[in-house]
């Protein structure tokens, strides 16, 4: 049985860029948010999604079904799984406790000023930071602590973070992991004409146009409301020294 890297993401914070960035890895499969058509088909939905209906069509309908295609593939290659927190729908989600977790997370007000460019309102759930730090809480008390990352900290200095990342992994870094291709990967998931356009549009690591942007007043709440969570992973993010 070879890794399987489970990162937990919000929408926005680099984790297609960190997905590109995997996939030039030789040893190691690539899979762009495998349970997305499961969580479509059995969350309460506050806003619609872009592409819902060719996401149902393109993945897994049942969770067991993502699980044991990732378990697969993972009997003969590493595997590296770019995943949204709340996709997660179990507050206790017990086969990742089999998997090598990294928990990637970005400023509130930055990945909500980002998000909304897309989905207008969203809402806790839908920025996935909530649930990314009852997760992180989950595997702690299980004795399972994830590596937690920061967006911000892997822009300072990509190729010496990575490094460390990978170190934590006992993968090897390479030079590929820096560059890529513009166009995307075929990889990427149904739903990346929505949401990939930067990322397509890059060659590497680039600091985004909505790090600096400005929030809209409307979504001053859902910022008050998502930073608790964000405090609850601050303290453990990995440090670009």
């Amino acid at each position: 049985m070879k890794k399987v890297i489970n990162l937990i993401s919000g929408p926005r914070n680099l984790s297609t860029a960190l997905m590109y960035s995997f996939s030039g890895l030789s040893d190691l499969k690539v899979l762009d948010e495998p349970f997305y058509g499961y969580y479509l088909r059995n969350a309460p939905l506050e806003v619609s999604h872009p592409a819902h209906d060719e996401i149902l069509k393109a993945n897994h309908a049942t969770e067991d079904e993502v699980i044991n295609e990732i378990n697969s593939l993972s009997e003969t290659t590493n595997v590296f799984v770019k995943g949204m927190a709340h996709h997660y729908l179990s507050d206790r989600p017990a086969f990742i406790l089999n998997w090598e977790n990294v928990i990637l997370i970005r400023h509130p007000k930055k990945l909500i000023a980002s998000f909304a460019k897309v989905i207008e309102n969203p809402s806790l759930t839908d920025i996935g930071i909530k649930k990314a730090s009852e997760l992180f809480l989950y595997l702690k008390a299980e004795g399972k602590t994830p590596i937690v990352i920061d967006s911000d900290a892997l822009l300072m200095h990509p190729e010496n973070y990575l490094k460390k990342l990978c170190s934590l992994l006992k993968l090897s870094f390479s030079e590929e992991m820096l560059s890529w291709k513009k166009g995307g990967i075929p990889e990427d998931g149904v739903w990346a004409p929505y949401w990939y356009k930067n990322v397509h549009n890059s060659e590497g690591f680039a600091i985004q146009k909505s790090s600096s942007q400005s929030l809209p007043k409307r979504l001053e709440p859902l910022l008050e409301e998502a930073m608790p969570h964000y405090e609850t992973l601050k303290n453990y993010i990995l440090k670009n020294d």
